[in-house]
């Protein structure tokens, strides 16, 4: 999960380096924060929020496969 989030977002950013994908593992959930430069957050995020929440979904259908729900958290 955590080397797909951070794939989906260095695609995204002008400055891959500072992105930071941090992983949660509880028993029937996964928590994902993912954390990219202040300038970047703008392109995470997209316009109505419509690139974050492909993200989301993305994530929550590979989550599906494993049997775990997971939650994705943008930090700046």
């Amino acid at each position: 999960m955590r080397e797909l989030i951070e794939f989906l977002a260095k695609s995204l950013v002008d400055d891959p380096d500072a992105v930071e994908v941090n992983q949660i593992e509880g028993e029937k959930s996964v928590i994902v924060e993912l954390k990219v430069a202040s300038e970047d957050m703008g392109k995470v995020i997209g316009k109505q929020g419509k690139i974050a929440k492909a993200i989301r979904t993305i994530a929550k259908a590979a989550g599906a496969k494993a049997g775990k729900k997971v939650i994705v958290e943008i930090i700046s």
